[in-house]
């Protein structure tokens, strides 16, 4: 995509994508559980930073209408591979769909919004889905932005900076859960898992 070669995070997921997503082929089953148990069956849901598809394949194997999308055309074309469908190629600023979904799931992508970009990602969000939609995102807990060892950009927000940001909308509900456990590169880390619901 034009002027993201100098992204060192698109740069990473792009020179990365096979290695990347052989490595995180198991889905994130509790929270992904806990997410479609929210919804109705065949409800309509647009998956963001798909990586390899792992979460995707699940949702359509429960019978979900899935949207598929990754930021980066590599891991786009990754996901491609497993799930025999098209993924669109969709960067977080991009989205412009309105009241399109009844859910978003954003497992661990939005975390690679620079602080000043993510309200305007979060009201994008927030306008793609239906009234009463489901949105689950995960991020790095911190307390300030930075670069991690791979040379990734995260905004490793803290509890109260993200709730701030998510209340800029109107949700019905805010739920913000904490835990601890690994990542990709096997460091260990402190998770924010976010869900919302629309009003």
């Amino acid at each position: 995509m034009e002027g993201m070669e100098d992204d060192p995070t698109f740069r990473f997921y792009a020179e990365n994508a096979a290695i990347y997503a052989a490595r995180t082929s198991a889905s994130s089953r509790f929270r992904l559980d806990r997410f479609l148990l929210k919804l109705k069956p065949g409800a309509e849901i647009l998956e963001l930073g798909c990586g390899n598809g792992r979460d995707s394949a699940l949702m359509i194997e429960r019978g979900f209408r899935v949207t598929p999308t990754d930021g980066t055309p590599e891991m786009a074309g990754e996901a491609e591979k497993r799930l025999g469908v098209p993924v669109r190629v969709l960067r977080f600023e991009d989205i412009d769909a309105v009241d399109a979904f009844d859910g978003v799931w954003a497992n661990a992508c939005l975390l690679h919004v620079p602080r000043s970009d993510l309200g305007a990602i979060l009201a994008g969000i927030h306008s793609a889905l239906r009234s009463g939609g489901i949105f689950y995102a995960s991020f790095k807990a911190g307390a300030a932005e930075g670069f991690d060892d791979l040379g990734r950009y995260y905004n490793y927000p803290s509890r109260e900076w993200l709730n701030a940001v998510y209340e800029t909308r109107h949700w019905t509900s805010i739920d913000i859960d904490e835990t601890h456990g690994g990542a990709y590169d096997d460091r260990p880390t402190d998770w924010l898992h976010v869900t919302a619901v629309k009003g």
